[in-house]
């Protein structure tokens, strides 16, 4: 049997029709870029997730670079963030001229860990992204006191937590500004690249679409130089058709997740959920020791797994001027060779879930 890591293909099979129509309308309309598809999704996802502005970007990375040019975030600036995420985070930082400073990871949740932070905060902090890393909430309470006590911006990197909740609060309702990828493979996906930014302020929402449009409102009527990044016509209609179903597939995923909780706990390390969030399981990663071989063996059996991620942000080459040292970041270090993601998405069969679980078991002591 194989087992695709993601299955794009199946998602499009079961709402063809749909994905079909908005295409066909988009054209027909030529409403390439801005215009009312836009306009549309924008305020269903805001309404979704909670928040009162959406802004549609190029990309997540655009996203987490807007946010924080927004916010006037630059030059001489430290912004603070989770050693355990892909680059696009730290990029979108020093992308600003601002300062990269990792914090290691929580080694229940592998969020960055909240314990920690107040030590990294220096006079010249002036933001934190939280990373609700493979669809689980950070610990936002902790958070919100350290940005209030600090007067620290705090930009939430959203981009593997479309529908997650923290005590009762979708994320993109809790802080002034959550960004968003819509990457094919994230759990609300375009056919391209795609992201967006939600605001709670409509000043600092504004601000945030002149940055993405070139410093502009009006056509012509450019207030300041920014950067041309926009959510085309064609992935919004596409992302907005796609929203309808988000919750289902969310809530197949979660089914996906218990299944492979309480059948792979003795032999593996399964995530851990904190018990007021709701993890949306946009990956689903466990710790293994061996674990090459193990994938190995999985992939030998048509299962399709990855690392996520396979060099903690500190030890990349790219942030080697930082003389970064495994001991600064031990929990990163560890972890970087023990975890596996397992297929999980909100098209995946029973027949499917099972196969990997059992495939799994006997790859696990033969290890």
């Amino acid at each position: 049997m194989k087992v695709p890591f993601v299955d794009l293909r199946a998602q499009y099979h079961a709402i063809q029709d749909e994905i079909d129509a908005a295409i066909r309308q988009v054209i027909n309309d030529t409403a390439f870029v801005g215009g009312k598809y836009l306009s549309t999704f924008e305020k269903n996802f805001s309404a979704f997730v909670g928040g009162k502005f959406c802004v549609g970007v190029g990309n997540g990375t655009d996203a987490l670079f807007v946010a924080l040019k927004a916010l006037g975030i630059g030059p001489e600036d430290e912004v603070i963030t989770a050693a355990n995420t892909f680059i696009a985070t730290a990029e979108a930082i020093t992308m600003t001229g601002a300062k990269v400073v990792f914090v290691d990871c929580d080694p229940q949740t592998y969020n960055l860990d909240t314990h920690k932070i107040e030590a990294a905060i220096t006079p010249r902090t002036k933001a934190i992204i939280p990373v609700h890393l493979y669809g689980q909430p950070v610990d936002m309470d902790v958070i919100g006191d350290l940005a209030r006590k600090y007067h620290l911006q705090v930009v939430e990197d959203a981009a593997q937590a479309h529908a997650a909740s923290y005590r009762g609060q979708s994320i993109g309702s809790i802080s002034g500004v959550t960004c968003f990828s819509f990457f094919p493979g994230k759990n609300l996906g375009a056919y391209g690249d795609a992201g967006a930014i939600v605001v709670n302020d409509e000043e600092l929402a504004t601000r945030v679409r002149m940055v993405a449009n070139h410093g502009r409102v009006k056509k012509y009527d450019h207030e300041f130089e920014g950067i041309n990044s926009r959510l085309d016509g064609l992935q919004a209609a596409i992302l907005d058709a796609k929203l309808g179903h988000l919750e289902e597939w969310t809530e197949r995923r979660r089914a996906i997740a218990a299944k492979y909780d309480a059948h792979l706990g003795q032999a593996v390390v399964t995530p851990f959920a904190a018990p007021d969030v709701r993890h949306v399981y946009h990956l689903y990663v466990i710790r293994v020791k061996n674990r090459d071989r193990v994938r190995s063996q999985l992939d030998e059996k048509g299962i399709a797994t990855g690392i996520h991620y396979p060099i903690a942000l500190p030890f990349l080459q790219a942030y080697r001027y930082l003389n970064h040292k495994p001991e600064d970041f031990p929990v990163a270090h560890a972890f970087q060779d023990e975890i596996l993601s397992l297929p999980i998405h909100g098209s995946m069969p029973e027949e499917q879930v099972y196969y990997v679980i059992e495939q799994l078991l006997q790859a696990v002591p033969a290890a």
